[in-house]
């Protein structure tokens, strides 16, 4: 089982999100907490893939056309920390 760390600008990120990418949202922590980042490979709706430059290291899943989930995946705590739900804006904040 995986845990979920939102980081805490997540929150306010959330408030604006339409409602079907909250749900999108809500679905991809489900599949995250049940199978891992595996799972979300096995989904190509989702559009996993490594970032580069700035945020190397980081992953990228697709919520939708705009949207985008921005985690970091510790695999020595079994964590994936989410760090920003994105309008398909890379820029580090």
């Amino acid at each position: 089982m995986w845990s979920i760390f939102e980081h805490r600008r997540v929150d306010k990120q959330l408030q604006s999100m339409p409602q079907e990418i909250l749900k999108r949202y809500e679905k991809w922590k489900d599949i995250v907490m049940i199978s891992g980042p595996e799972g979300l490979r096995r989904i190509k709706g989702f559009h996993d893939e490594a970032l580069r430059g700035q945020w190397k290291g980081y992953r990228s899943s697709r919520l939708g056309l705009h949207y985008r989930v921005i985690y970091k995946i510790e695999a020595s705590e079994i964590l994936v920390q989410v760090v920003s739900l994105t309008a398909h804006d890379y820029r580090r904040p």
